[in-house]
């Protein structure tokens, strides 16, 4: 009985020592620390209803925004603080210190790998071409615009790798106009000025009803957004991931997508469960 009992006290020892040196690691990590002190999550994100919608006010929601809360909740963080900002000024801001992560996202790629951490992608898709009804120019693949220059398309400066894919694909950079956001291109688009927006496949729901209809091009490798981390925030990335991925797999993520109307939520997570961290895509990601 007291070999008994000694073990028991040595299990519990070492559980509560374990748990104790997980706390103080935490406690070290330069973005918990940051965090903790400013008693608010700074987070940029963009206007990309309905994953992303920005009240007037400043009140944040939609299916990705009540994703993140959901883990920073899980990992005892307040609910996230909306830093409103353009996609092509994120990954600055992020390394100048102007929030704590970028919740919007972006496109993990190898050269985004080699400056920042990215999550576990909680959205992958094939390349999208958003294109008026009709497809009037019959477009069907990225790589035929190389053999088309009279084709323009416009993408996010965010979209790197699609940018990259175009690129060997051997399109001309002077067929590409870069736009600030989702909106914009889809003006591009419908105003006569790009024959097609290209980004992916499931980032415009329900295109039709912003004058649209999207080519799938199933030639492109599947690509995938993370949230993007400093270098040195590795221990907060790593424990957001942990709990990212859980609720990627458990269905939340369908039942966000549906309780925003936001269609192909199965498809989406099917996607996404070949997926469990950034070097998944990119493997020379961390």
């Amino acid at each position: 009985m007291r070999a008994t009992t000694k073990l028991s006290l040595l299990v519990l020892l070492v559980t509560l020592t374990g748990y104790s040196l997980a706390t103080s690691a935490q406690d070290d990590a330069p973005l918990f620390a940051s965090i903790r002190k400013a008693g608010q999550v700074k987070v940029a994100l963009a206007s990309l209803p309905p994953y992303m919608i920005i009240s007037p006010n400043g009140e944040a929601m939609g299916a990705s925004v009540d994703l993140q809360n959901m883990v920073l909740k899980v990992m005892g963080q307040p609910s996230l603080t909306p830093v409103l900002m353009g996609w092509d000024a994120m990954s600055s801001g992020l390394l100048a210190y102007q929030f704590d992560y970028v919740g919007a996202g972006a496109n993990i790629s190898e050269a985004g790998c080699k400056v920042t951490l990215f999550s576990a992608p909680y959205y992958a898709a094939q390349a999208g071409l958003f294109v008026l009804p009709g497809n009037p120019k019959r477009l069907t693949s990225v790589a035929e615009l190389a053999r088309r220059p009279d084709i323009k398309i416009t993408m996010l400066p965010s979209a790197s790798t699609y940018q990259g894919y175009a690129a060997k694909q051997g399109v001309n950079p002077n067929q590409i106009m870069l736009v600030p956001d989702v909106q914009a291109g889809i003006a591009m688009v419908t105003g006569g000025r790009a024959d097609a927006f290209v980004l992916g496949q499931f980032t415009i729901p329900d295109p039709e009803k912003k004058g649209l209809e999207v080519v799938v091009d199933h030639d492109t490798p599947v690509y995938g957004s993370g949230l993007v981390f400093r270098k040195e925030d590795k221990a907060f990335r790593d424990e957001f991931n942990k709990h990212l991925v859980v609720l990627l797999r458990n269905g939340t993520l369908q039942k966000l997508y549906e309780k925003y109307g936001i269609p192909n939520g199965e498809a989406q997570a099917q996607l996404l469960a070949k997926f469990s961290k950034a070097s998944d895509l990119a493997p020379s990601c961390e």
